[in-house]
């Protein structure tokens, strides 16, 4: 890989900081990466010979047009959402003008990050996403179905994380703090409630750095498409750690945070239900969609384990670790 030439989009994102500063330290490819504000790359140093820094929106791909042709790899974590216009123009418009950017005779691999809400327990697409999803859900989903049919499909491999831990609560990390590690302290906050209600959810979690590593691990070694894919399907991977509960994850919590784990009473459908309609909360479609379905589990789920590796993070303990959550010195007494 000593000639490759890895274009990552979103590179100031906790996980494209991730996989930039481990292909840095683990290849020896040379990285383009693109981005629209320089100073948030923090784990990077741009003055590095085998870095180059594309600055601009990713909407305008043209500009780059001479960059992007030489491009052998592409790791696209780019993303957009909240306004329904900018993430329709990003997450589906710009993906078609990039790809189109590129030159099929010399790229050897797409990895392309979507998310893993849009799948079903077995992987294949969820009508749901489209039916009832965010903007962002909706289209993440429109621009998996098209990528099935695109011209590159036998290049491209997406990734679907799960849950995303990143960086540290004290902001000491170099990596960026991911919105799921910034929860954590809230979700402290009302451990004294949720100790008392059990839930059955489940669900999946990764760190930004197993990412790096399953991504870097792809963009390093020859690109083989999987003969067992469908011609009319890419292949996915979905990337986390094996199913948690949510109850679980409580008492996870509680233990950190040496409290007493107390008797809890199971939060039935009909509970919830109730809570929605007594308590001032704003509930969309999705979001009922998604308390209804109750486990996002996948089959499989990728971590470093499938490569003979260990994960950087493997249990929510090493998690809460990494993260830097503030741990009680003595437990709390009812």
């Amino acid at each position: 890989m000593k000639n490759s030439k890895v274009l990552i989009t979103g590179a100031s994102g906790c996980v494209g900081q991730h996989i930039a500063y481990w292909l840095l330290e683990n290849s020896n490819s040379d990285l383009i990466l693109w981005l629209r504000d320089p100073s948030k790359l923090k784990a990077i140093d741009p003055s590095n010979p085998r870095v180059k820094l594309i600055v601009g929106d990713l909407r305008q791909p043209s500009l780059f047009s001479e960059e992007l042709s030489t491009v052998t790899r592409l790791i696209h974590t780019a993303t957009a959402w909240g306004d329904p216009n900018r993430a329709y123009e990003v997450n589906v418009l710009a993906v078609q003008k990039l790809f189109n950017e590129l030159n099929p005779n010399l790229i050897e691999q797409i990895i392309y990050f979507s998310t893993a809400s849009i799948l079903k327990h077995n992987l294949s697409p969820l009508p749901e996403a489209f039916r009832y999803g965010t903007e962002y859900i909706k289209t993440k989903a429109q621009c998996l179905k098209e990528l099935e049919e695109h011209p590159l499909s036998k290049k491209i491999i997406a990734v679907f994380p799960t849950l995303v831990f990143s960086g540290r609560l004290d902001n000491t990390s170099k990596f960026p703090t991911s919105y799921l590690t910034s929860g954590l302290l809230e979700a402290t906050k009302w451990l004294w409630l949720a100790r008392w209600i059990r839930v059955f959810s489940r669900f999946h979690f990764i760190h930004a750095a197993d990412i790096a590593f399953i991504c870097g691990h792809l963009a390093t070694n020859p690109h083989n498409y999987d003969l067992k894919t469908p011609p009319t399907s890419i292949r996915k991977m979905v990337l986390g750690q094996e199913s948690i509960s949510i109850n679980q994850t409580i008492i996870d919590l509680i233990k950190w945070k040496r409290m007493v784990i107390t008797p809890s009473i199971p939060l039935s459908n009909w509970i919830i239900e109730l809570l929605i309609r007594i308590l001032p909360l704003e509930i969309n479609n999705w979001d009922k969609f998604s308390i209804k379905q109750r486990n996002f589990t996948h089959n499989p789920v990728i971590s470093p384990e499938n490569y003979g590796t260990r994960s950087y993070a493997k249990t929510l303990d090493q998690v809460f670790n990494v993260s830097g959550l503030p741990r009680s010195n003595k437990p709390k007494r009812s």
